[in-house]
């Protein structure tokens, strides 16, 4: 799932934003200041930064370029009500990929945001682990795992439903010859191998908690 960080002091326009942008399957978390940004900067790894410009303590051209300068690379798109040739310059001086001016559609926004991150979009990133959909890789701290065809099934399943419980039946599907006793095995397998948080939900199924 992309983390997504959306720097934005107007409460509305945040949450819309961020209610329309979870729908979509982004993971998004909200900083109302520079000062807030920052520290969200330091504690995770983002897939994208969206940000406002004139923010309190810290304004988003300052924080973008203090995360260049200090080799931070992450996309970045401004979303301003800045619409003047030298607010559109210097917002690609200190490093962004995009200047969105306000008002905006959500349907563009959304486009330029799947557009700029597409060259990843085969792949779900979960803690340390990467499944590349495409060539159905599994990784865990950038090293491939070796591990069964039908865990690494199960798995995916899990991936694209992160924090949702998943119907065993579902999970049945996958398997030759499924039982409770074989499904609770495959689901030991995977924890054990990439120590993962898997929670049986008595009478419904299984769900991979949230990081």
């Amino acid at each position: 799932m992309y983390k997504i960080l959306l720097l934005e002091d107007d409460e509305i326009l945040s949450q819309t934003l961020n209610e329309l942008l979870e729908m979509q399957g982004y993971e998004v978390y909200l900083a109302k200041n520079g000062n807030m940004a920052m520290d969200f900067s330091f504690e995770m790894k983002f897939d994208l930064y969206l940000l406002d410009v004139n923010v309190p303590f810290l304004n988003g051209f300052d924080f973008l370029k203090e995360l260049r300068d200090s080799g931070d690379e992450t996309t970045a798109f401004f979303l301003t009500a800045l619409r003047d040739i030298d607010s559109l310059s210097k917002g690609f001086q200190v490093g962004a990929d995009d200047y969105i001016k306000k008002p905006f559609e959500f349907d563009e926004l959304l486009v330029r945001i799947n557009a700029k991150l597409k060259v990843n979009s085969n792949i779900i990133k979960y803690k340390n682990i990467e499944y590349n959909i495409k060539t159905d890789e599994l990784k865990k701290d950038k090293q491939n795992i070796n591990i069964p065809q039908i865990d690494k099934d199960i798995f995916l399943l899990f991936l694209k439903n992160i924090g949702n419980i998943v119907d065993k039946n579902l999970i049945f599907d996958l398997m030759e010859k499924p039982t409770d006793v074989g499904l609770r095995v495959h689901i030991t397998k995977i924890k054990k191998l990439l120590h993962v948080d898997i929670t049986n939900i008595r009478g419904q199924g299984y769900r991979l908690e949230k990081i």
